[in-house]
């Protein structure tokens, strides 16, 4: 695992527990002020399941990035869109109903009955925006590489297509 990988997981592994808490607190807030009943140590359960994504999810993206590159089905942020499974236990065991949700999300999320599937890094936290972006920078370039040699393309970049036009017009 290279250094922007392993930069990712920490930060994932850091703040996926408060994302969980957060989740939590701000659909059960809503239910209560709908005239909703609050569940019973929500707040205690949120914190034990948050650890637990951090761990398990922190596991999950440590196994995607221990692939090959050519290998991985999935990346970083699908993976932390399925960690949507966390939060929503919790608000399920304190018997908070199900929001309503637009068609798109019942169809692409269908375990996310809360509305929390994050659409980007920052959806998530802050921190993990920088670290994901790096991350996917990285190995965009990496494919890149192992595919233009692969393909026979200049491997420096300057003759993408193969048509020497990145070449001097003296050597041409």
């Amino acid at each position: 695992m290279d250094e922007y990988a392993r930069q990712l997981v920490e930060v994932v592994e850091t703040v996926l527990p408060r994302w969980v808490e957060r989740s939590v607190d701000r659909v059960q807030t809503a239910w209560v002020e709908a005239g909703g009943l609050p569940g019973a140590d929500t707040a205690a359960h949120a914190s034990e399941v948050g650890r637990r994504a951090g761990v398990e999810v922190g596991a999950e993206l440590r196994a995607l990035f221990e692939a090959d590159i050519d290998e991985q089905r999935s990346n970083p942020l699908g993976v932390l869109r399925h960690a949507v499974r966390y939060p929503t236990l919790v608000l399920r065991s304190a018997g908070v109903p199900c929001v309503e949700r637009s068609e798109f999300d019942v169809m692409h999320f269908p375990d996310d009955d809360y509305g929390l599937t994050p659409m980007t890094f920052a959806d998530v936290d802050d921190a993990l925006h920088e670290p994901g972006i790096l991350w996917g920078a990285m190995k965009a370039r990496l494919h890149l590489d192992r595919h233009r040699r692969v393909a026979g393309d200049d491997v420096d970049g300057d003759d993408v297509d193969g048509d020497d036009m990145g070449k001097p017009s003296a050597d041409r």
